[in-house]
């Protein structure tokens, strides 16, 4: 058997909910997951997307996912990758599916000449964590996330 990754297509909007959902409860999040399909058709494959999809197939079935983005770091003076979402089904896990999709977005990056390639990992996610040590990944403990939303969003965007 072997591993595929392919972009996404407007008719794998449905496949990317279902990710993403999958992933909101993995990390305890599913009471932030409001993302609809016409969302992920808007955004990935409206007239001008901002954001990229794969999809990783094994045995023609697909069992995972990655949500991305470009960046740009000032300090580099090049653009890089924001991954946003990794999952890969719990059945299909060992199996090399999430390697080969970091891989996948390593390359493009290399292809590129993209100076980054990051991501958020929670803190408590051991597993993950091991592993994206084992793929070159560095911690990056002295940063600290910082979010603006709902309304404390409304009240700095107001005019």
């Amino acid at each position: 058997m072997s591993i595929v990754i392919r972009s996404a297509a407007p008719d794998d909007a449905a496949l990317i909910i279902r990710f993403i959902a999958a992933l909101a409860e993995y990390e305890k999040l599913s009471h932030e997951a409001r993302a609809t399909e016409a969302d992920i058709l808007r955004d990935l494959f409206g007239a001008e997307p901002k954001v990229f999809c794969e999809i990783a197939e094994w045995a023609g079935k697909p069992v995972g996912f990655t949500l991305w983005f470009y960046t740009y770091s000032t300090f580099q003076g090049r653009h890089g990758i924001w991954l946003e979402d990794l999952f890969v089904d719990p059945e299909a896990r060992g199996l090399g599916v999430g390697k080969a999709l970091l891989v996948n977005l390593a390359q493009r990056c290399v292809r590129e000449g993209l100076g980054r390639f990051e991501w958020w990992v929670l803190d408590w996610n051991e597993p993950s964590i091991q592993f994206y040590k084992s793929q070159g990944g560095v911690m990056q403990d002295e940063w600290t996330k910082v979010r603006v939303d709902g309304d404390a969003l409304a009240r700095l965007g107001a005019p």
